[in-house]
């Protein structure tokens, strides 16, 4: 039993100083953070091996919205109005975002499609604590999280509600309601979904958490 404790010890040591190494660079990040970074390939590779919350929708017979994706607004998180119109003929990539997520590192692939298809794509970040309490920092501190230690530079909206119930964001109901996009009702599964609207307007893929946003399946989305 001792010599178990001891093998346990040093495995935790281990462990904890690989974490600390690993995030060196990281900055005012909680250790929880620090090791959901850490874990993040591990996580995701155990999502592809159970198929768990890894599926993808697609609008398979083009659907047309009936309420148009360019009518809607929202508030940037700086406060600042932002409309929709502003991005007809580029494709743009929803993601409801958490920072204590298993997923969390996905603001990292996020900013590299940023970077990488910045030309056609906008890629937009909705921060939401509606899955087991994961974003429970106001907006000031979720940009400065995002921007230090991931490098983001992509649109960040104001923190709100996705879930389908009375403070669900005005986005987020577009993207849930099937009166509203046209063919898709379902709500996220949980932080890190992505739905991706093409260059007109409709609603053409719902990507969930464990599908990487520099997955194949993604790239070939936004380049069709």
């Amino acid at each position: 039993m001792t010599k178990l404790l001891k093998y346990i010890a040093i495995v935790m040591a281990t462990f904890i100083a690989f974490v600390l190494f690993d995030n060196r660079h990281s900055t005012n990040m909680t250790f929880r953070q620090k090791i959901l970074k850490t874990l993040y390939p591990a996580i995701l590779f155990f999502s592809k091996l159970t198929g768990s919350k890894a599926s993808i929708n697609k609008n398979k017979t083009n659907m047309q919205p009936q309420f148009s994706f360019y009518n809607l607004n929202d508030t940037l998180n700086n406060g600042t109005l932002f409309s929709f119109d502003t991005l007809k003929g580029k494709k743009i990539l929803l993601v409801n975002t958490a920072s204590n997520c298993g997923y969390t590192n996905q603001y990292e692939a996020l900013q590299s499609l940023h970077q990488q298809y910045g030309y056609k794509l906008v890629v937009i970040g909705f921060p939401s604590n509606d899955f087991k309490e994961q974003e429970k920092g106001n907006d000031e501190e979720i940009a400065s999280f995002c921007k230090l230690n991931y490098g983001v530079t992509f649109l960040l909206m104001k923190k709100s509600g996705v879930l389908k119930n009375n403070q669900q964001n005005k986005v987020f109901q577009w993207l849930t309601a099937i009166e509203q996009n046209g063919w898709n009702d379902a709500p996220p599964t949980w932080n890190f979904n992505k739905y991706l609207v093409n260059e007109n307007g409709i609603l053409t893929h719902v990507f969930e958490p464990g599908i990487s946003p520099l997955s194949q399946e993604v790239i070939e989305a936004i380049n069709q």
